[in-house]
């Protein structure tokens, strides 16, 4: 789904193109359709004992984030006249670069518009964030970046495990968990909190029918002049190796190919607009250095 697109680009400047191509936004595919179902039917999971839990994990660039973000933009906080609150149904919050239980406290109640404390005790704030988190009548914790657990020792590991587990078991909603594959390894360390959560795999793509429909996509949205060919045998081919079917690469590849074509005034993408005199973005350096035979230090610097 695009946002803000023009109904024509005929008298659209480039620059004006160029910045709409650049601009951030959502477009659906199979994979963050079905986490974003999971999230829904999490949300609406009555209260018991053990509430279910799920953990969104996949290599970095796959889209945890933006899933994440999608999901809380659908259910915003909604002022309430009566009560002078803003009920958030889904507090977002993302762990603390290293995993110290008052910083977790603390980051959920900034998530939660809350001023900052100062010199309160580490229960007192435990307590202030269960309260608030009531308040605003939470129906979901999600953490982002849970894999930044790791940064901490093993006992900062234990403490801060020990932490969400109580908060989901305290207020009776579903934890959601958002990271890289050391986020699952961090949390089976944990055999209470592992039983709990369902694993979502963000796979990368592979170059079959599903990315030939996200290239589809792109054709549909973009603002160029001409019809653009990213779905012919090469074009696909050379998209998917050079961006190792990660999510994020993809997307800023294209829009990098687009804004060329933009400046270039070739007006279309094909599979000569991903050669070697495109500045690709996002590619692995390892690999771009292999493919054009120079030392990573001098691609860097190119």
């Amino acid at each position: 789904m695009s946002q803000g697109l023009p109904r024509s680009w005929s008298q659209a400047l480039p620059l004006e193109r160029i910045a709409w191509i650049r601009a951030d936004r959502w477009i659906g595919f199979e994979q963050s359709g079905a986490a974003l179902a999971r999230l829904e039917n999490l949300l609406t999971y009555p209260p018991r004992d053990r509430m279910p839990c799920l953990l969104i994990y996949g290599e970095t660039g796959m889209g945890k984030t933006k899933i994440v973000r999608k999901f809380e933009r659908d259910h915003p906080p909604k002022f309430s006249q009566v009560t002078g609150v803003d009920h958030r149904p889904v507090v977002v919050a993302q762990v603390p670069s290293e995993p110290i239980e008052r910083d977790l406290y603390r980051e959920l109640m900034a998530s939660m518009g809350a001023p900052a404390m100062v010199g309160g005790t580490l229960a007192r704030e435990k307590d202030i964030c269960r309260s608030l988190l009531r308040t605003v009548g939470a129906k979901m914790i999600i953490l982002d970046e849970v894999n930044g657990m790791l940064a901490g020792t093993f006992r900062q590991q234990r403490i801060f495990l020990n932490a969400i587990r109580f908060l989901a078991n305290d207020l009776r909603i579903p934890l959601v968990c958002a990271g890289t594959d050391l986020a699952r390894q961090a949390l089976l360390t944990d055999a209470q909190l592992a039983e709990r959560f369902e694993a979502f795999h963000l796979k990368p793509w592979q170059n079959d029918a599903a990315f030939a429909g996200l290239l589809k996509s792109f054709e549909r949205i973009l603002p160029l002049r001409e019809a653009s060919d990213l779905n012919s045998g090469e074009a696909r081919e050379r998209i998917h190796k050079l961006t190792s079917g990660v999510t994020a690469r993809i997307f800023r590849l294209i829009e990098t190919a687009a804004e060329d074509a933009v400046r270039s005034g070739k007006e279309r993408l094909d599979a000569d607009s991903f050669g070697d005199n495109l500045v690709l973005p996002l590619v692995s350096m390892t690999q771009t250095s292999r493919r054009r035979g120079k030392p990573v230090q001098q691609r860097v610097g190119a």
